[in-house]
């Protein structure tokens, strides 16, 4: 999963989450997120536009680290 910006990305059916890990070191959880959402993200040539484009300022968020 090669991306200028984020380190790592995992879902979580049960609670449709999203966890997202920045190289930074940060960790967004991203609530609500259909799993086809994740799914697409996946696939994604960039995981940070995809992000960008999708998933910020739709989906509710919180800063987990």
């Amino acid at each position: 999963m090669p991306s200028t910006v984020i380190a790592n990305i995992s879902y979580d059916a049960a609670t449709a989450a999203l966890r997202v890990i920045f190289l930074s070191g940060a960790v967004y959880l991203y609530r609500e997120v259909p799993g086809e959402v994740y799914e697409a993200m996946k696939r994604a040539t960039s995981k940070g536009r995809y992000l960008n484009r999708y998933i910020k300022g739709k989906y509710s968020f919180v800063k987990v680290k």
